[in-house]
């Protein structure tokens, strides 16, 4: 059994369009997705923080590799990668990823997805939806 500490979610984007869409920006540099607050009170340890993100993604030109970042308080905690075809093959994704924070401290932590293209000359595009999420929970151990 576990007791619930905390729930966020937020959903900037609420379905795909394309005449809404935005470049996701080339590495070094990133593109932030959303955005969303958790809270761990006091005495509540062991825990972990549960998150989902859904990204919808359009591959424009070349193969694109994606890297999608998960930051807590501006510390990196998580990341994956996806590659992203565009004409000629498939172009329109819809990705989703689920990481966990364990025995995160207490107090409020902010925690932000991004999206960075790793791969020169090409270029892919949020198109949406996008939604993140998070789910604090005390554990036993």
């Amino acid at each position: 059994m576990v007791r619930i500490l905390d729930k966020a979610a937020v959903q900037p984007r609420r379905k795909f369009n394309l005449a809404n869409s935005f470049t996701i920006r080339r590495s070094p540099a990133r593109s932030r997705l959303a955005t969303i607050k958790i809270l761990i009170p006091r005495n509540s340890q062991p825990n972990r923080v549960d998150l989902v993100a859904t990204v919808g993604v359009r591959g424009v030109t070349g193969i694109a590799q994606i890297l999608f970042r998960i930051f807590r308080d501006g510390k990196e905690i998580f990341n994956t990668q996806q590659g992203i075809e565009s004409a000629g093959s498939e172009q329109n994704y819809i990705v989703t990823f689920q990481a966990e924070d364990r025995n995160v401290r207490t107090g409020t932590h902010v925690y932000t997805v991004t999206a960075e293209n790793l791969t020169p000359n090409t270029r892919a595009d949020v198109v949406g939806p996008i939604s993140f999420s998070g789910l604090a929970v005390k554990t036993r151990t």
